[in-house]
């Protein structure tokens, strides 16, 4: 049996999308749209936060797997894909982070 993976999270959150919003929370914040897709993607990061300041181990475990889940909700409101945001990622790692942040303030986006 292969790991669950972050792939796997956005093909269920993808699939979801076809469910009725009773059926799914998954569709009911798709169809609130960004902003209250953002609003819990926000809530959840200041719980992660919190949960990483008093080091509670499963606390934090909960919270950054409420975080993904809401990012990739996020992501898929804005029709971007995991592979979009990994690709950034992988572009990044090429240089240190200095010279990325270095980069990413003389270039606009």
């Amino acid at each position: 049996m292969k790991p669950f993976s972050l792939d796997d999270l956005a093909a269920i959150i993808s699939a979801r999308g076809n469910a009725t919003s009773a059926a799914s929370y998954t569709k009911s914040l798709l169809d609130a749209g960004p902003a209250r897709a953002a609003k819990k993607f926000g809530e959840e990061a200041v719980e992660l936060v919190i949960a990483a300041i008093e080091g509670e181990k499963q606390a934090i475990v909960s919270e950054s797997a409420d975080v993904l889940y809401h990012l990739l909700v996020l992501l898929r409101l804005g029709d971007v894909s995991l592979s979009e945001v990994l690709d950034e990622l992988e572009l990044r790692t090429s240089q240190s982070g200095h010279q990325e942040k270095a980069s990413r303030q003389s270039v606009s986006r």
